[in-house]
């Protein structure tokens, strides 16, 4: 076996055992007891976090993180990834530390020098913006874990101007306009909630909470569903301009519903849940002259009094 192909192998050996001890390795590998340890020590100067424990029980433990094996990227896959990264530096907080950064880095730095040239000249010129908001970074990493790891999380919630402590299971994370939300079941409501990013005070994990599969096997996508199909729906419908046309193709909330018209503008035509009406038409809102809702009734009433606030506002 070529030494390239052991120090990969391994790795892999270390990452399943965690702990382990150099005889005991030597034998699995046919090898003495000095090659290993060579291998060790190099492997630690290449950045995986063993050490060695002293004493009876010794040996050597992983410090940290498991390491993954090397993994060959082509340079357009490398590039992508890259980019994908990078993209990221625009949200105020992320669920992953800095594990976004240092992954820019090793590509970057093991990359060939033309691409890298290839990179750096694009990189003011290619972005994804994201509005920065002000979140909780500790608080974004212990939900995520709390997926992984399969783990209710204890949290401080600030709804207006109350603090209130709430245990949860989170079902996932999802980014939109900036802000990060989680939907979750909340065992103090005994119900599904969607729970804001940036109100998430502080986060921890409460493994004393027993873990409800029923919960787990719902999905970002779908967390309400069963619950929203309960509810009683009202029509809605929305005229739009071009320009408003443009602007909602994009909106996950009204994309399906969306008719576009031969020569521009589009209408919506669609059923909501009766009790989120105000929360569809205020996005409506945001679009200004652009759209009108059409129906139902309460919807517009609800625009007319928006409107009319506006225009004390300004009068």
């Amino acid at each position: 076996m070529l030494k390239s192909q052991r120090l990969i192998q391994l790795i892999m050996i270390i990452n399943a055992k965690k702990s382990f001890t150099v005889p005991e390795i030597a034998k699995e590998f046919g090898l003495s007891t000095r090659t290993i340890t060579r291998d060790l020590e190099e492997l630690s100067a290449l950045g995986v976090p063993i050490y060695s424990v002293q004493g009876r029980g010794g040996g050597y433990r992983l410090l940290r993180e498991r390491m993954l094996p090397p993994i060959a990227f082509s340079e357009s896959e490398a590039v992508a990834i890259f980019f994908a990264c990078q993209s990221l530096k625009y949200f105020g907080s992320l669920p992953f530390d800095a594990g976004a950064a240092a992954v820019l880095h090793k590509f970057y730095h093991y990359l060939p020098t033309d691409v890298q040239a290839q990179i750096d000249r694009l990189r003011d010129k290619v972005a994804i913006w994201s509005p920065e908001r002000a979140m909780s970074a500790p608080a974004l990493q212990a939900l995520m874990q709390a997926v992984m790891v399969r783990s209710a999380v204890t949290i401080a919630y600030q709804s207006g101007d109350r603090v209130t402590t709430r245990d949860i299971q989170p079902i996932g994370l999802y980014a939109s306009h900036g802000f990060w939300y989680c939907p979750a079941y909340c065992f103090q409501r005994e119900g599904y909630r969607l729970f804001r990013g940036d109100r998430i005070l502080s986060a921890s994990l409460n493994p004393s909470i027993a873990f409800l599969e029923e919960v787990d096997k719902r999905t970002v996508k779908d967390w309400n569903e069963p619950e929203l199909r309960q509810m009683d729906h009202t029509g809605l419908a929305v005229r739009l301009t071009s320009v408003g046309s443009r602007t909602l193709e994009t909106n996950g909330w009204f994309k399906d519903a969306l008719e576009r018209h031969p020569g521009g503008g589009a209408s919506i035509r669609m059923q909501v849940p009766a009790e989120k009406l105000r929360f569809y038409a205020d996005m409506i809102w945001e679009l200004g002259a652009e759209a009108q809702i059409i129906e139902p009734a309460e919807a517009v009433d609800y625009i007319k009094r928006k409107v009319e606030k506006m225009r004390e506002l300004y009068s």
